[in-house]
């Protein structure tokens, strides 16, 4: 690097930096606060598009969860084998499945809802009400 861009360069400076550490934060909240449930951020994420919408392709699902083909397989194998969601034939396509919430889905993340609400207010916790109207604003255009 030349000795200009090195002394421009600070570390704490660095959006790649500050995202990742906010990254990092809001993981080790989220894992706190839902530990008993033993799902990951992922998991649960999936889960929760699921019970908003109700029945989904896994296709559709994956984009909509913003996961890519191979996470969100993983994730779905994953719900699937602990019983959270359920594979159906697509009554349109045959060749398709479609995945929903199973009833222990739909309970578990029923009773999530709350705690899930919770780790936003503690990841917002730092900032005071307009500050996150415009932190949210904001990052909703950088997704």
């Amino acid at each position: 690097m030349p000795p200009a861009a090195a002394a421009s360069f600070i570390l704490d400076d660095q959006v790649q930096h500050l995202l990742r550490r906010a990254h990092q934060r809001a993981s080790a909240i989220f894992l706190s606060v839902l530990a008993d449930a033993q799902l990951t951020p992922t998991q649960f994420f999936a889960l929760a598009r699921l019970y908003e919408t109700g029945k989904l392709s896994q296709n559709r699902l994956g984009r909509l969860a913003a996961m890519d083909p191979a996470t969100i397989q993983g994730v779905i194998r994953r719900l699937q084998e602990r019983g959270f969601i359920e594979r159906l034939p697509d009554p349109n396509d045959r060749r398709r499945m479609v995945l929903s919430l199973s009833p222990l889905g739909q309970e578990t993340v029923a009773a999530l809802l709350a705690d899930a609400q919770s780790i936003g207010e503690e990841i917002l916790s730092p900032l005071d009400a307009e500050q996150r109207r415009t932190f949210l604003s904001l990052l909703k255009k950088l997704v």
